[in-house]
């Protein structure tokens, strides 16, 4: 841990406690109390108002006019706050999103309960491989630099990019890239699963002026409305993904729900893995396209 890291923590930990030992201070970074006495030294230099208390409960504290004002912001609030931190923290992991969920935790009384909400998510492999490259994205868009990767479409075609870098944005569990691409000279959205061999280059760009039609870029395929017959197994994931309206009571007494899904093949993948608890009725057209899909992948196991 560098000093500047050691610093901020220093910061944080005062924060949220109301005297801290040197002697503490010292096992938390694994450095001599000579260092944390310069730490200090350094602290009240650069007018943070530290403070010290002598004699055997002795240490270092932080004033507490200094400490965040917490008259907005409630303790459900800020737990609030933290948990939703802690969802995004899940998804992309970095340096600032770390420092801020100090911060809150830090805000928050410690009397408080805690761990009253827990969230859970897959830890897929691919996720850090994502977040390498996420992260190359976000230095790119900062310091206007442009980047170079080969691209591999849907169908396993691998082109070469040399892209301006603007947006980052996640949807459903994919993180996408949008910027101005100098081969295909116009703006374009990026699945950055799609993107190897990426390159940060010295290169830098004045960034362009959005147009209003590129200021925001959909990431959602065009859609379908269905009609499914489910099975009770199932309701569950219709009520959490389109809600209880999108469910009724037909005639004869079966599950009907009504929704909206991708009118291409990540359509069909997602309808396929309820397996033997849905079956599509409408449109008819959209039916008949859903068997074919099966039937192909019914030809691999012939």
């Amino acid at each position: 841990m560098g000093k500047i890291e050691r610093l901020i923590t220093i910061i944080m930990i005062l924060l949220k406690k109301d005297v801290v030992s040197t002697r503490e201070f010292s096992h938390i970074f694994n450095v001599s109390k000579r260092t944390i006495l310069r730490d200090m030294e350094t602290l009240s230099l650069s007018n943070i108002p530290i403070y010290s208390v002598h004699g055997v409960n002795g240490g270092y504290g932080i004033m507490e006019e200094y400490k965040v004002d917490k008259r907005l912001l409630n303790t459900s609030d800020l737990e609030n706050i933290l948990i939703a931190l802690g969802g995004l923290e899940q998804i992309f992991m970095s340096e600032e999103v770390e420092l801020t969920i100090k911060k809150m935790e830090a805000m928050v009384n410690p009397l408080a309960k805690q761990n009253s909400i827990h969230l859970s998510f897959y830890k897929w492999e691919g996720r850090t491989e994502v977040s390498k490259i996420l992260k190359t994205c976000q230095k790119s868009i900062a310091e206007h630099k442009l980047i170079t990767f080969d691209y591999i479409d849907k169908n396993g075609l691998s082109t070469i990019r040399t892209v301006e870098p603007y947006q980052l944005h996640f949807s459903e569990s994919s993180w996408y890239l949008k910027g101005f691409c100098l081969q295909r000279q116009g703006y374009r959205t990026f699945k950055l699963s799609r993107i190897d061999n990426l390159a940060l280059e010295e290169q830098t760009f004045h960034p362009r002026e959005l147009a209003p039609e590129h200021a925001h870029t959909s990431y959602q395929d065009p859609q379908i409305t269905i009609k499914a017959i489910i099975s009770p197994a199932i309701q569950d994931h219709f009520i959490e993904r389109y809600g209880r309206e999108s469910i009724e009571i037909d005639p004869a007494q079966r599950l009907l729900a009504t929704i909206h899904v991708p009118q291409n093949t990540i359509g069909f993948q997602f309808l396929a893995g309820f397996g033997t608890n849905l079956t599509i009725i409408e449109p008819k057209s959209y039916v008949e396209e859903f068997r074919h899909y099966l039937l192909e992948i019914a030809k691999n196991y012939a």
